[in-house]
């Protein structure tokens, strides 16, 4: 078993001074934190796998391809890997937790 704490991934996030955090890989996936604070731009662009972000704090909209919703604690969304998709108007900092599959390369 793997087990982790959110509060010691966030702090060794923040360790490494990068807004993601890879903390586990295995063959059919991989499973990061992502953090942006509160007024940031998210650079990311698509990537070739599927995704599934799990909101665990903040507030923010994301648009995947050319539909916007609000999240917020406990919001799940599904990306379709290529599909463009951003977070935006980050209200409260955000930390979300990030399922690729397969895992991001």
């Amino acid at each position: 078993m793997k087990a982790f704490r959110l509060d010691e991934l966030e702090a060794e996030r923040a360790a490494n001074e990068g807004a993601y955090l890879q903390f586990l890989r295995e063959r059919n996936m991989s499973v990061g934190l992502y953090a942006l604070n509160a007024g940031e731009h998210d650079p990311q662009t698509p990537h070739n796998q599927d995704e599934v972000y799990f909101v665990v704090s903040g507030r923010a909209s994301i648009t995947v391809g050319l539909e916007t919703t609000q999240v917020a604690r406990g919001s799940v969304v599904y990306v379709p890997a290529g599909v463009a998709h951003k977070f935006h108007h980050i209200s409260e900092d955000l930390r979300v937790l990030v399922v690729f599959s397969p895992p991001e390369a």
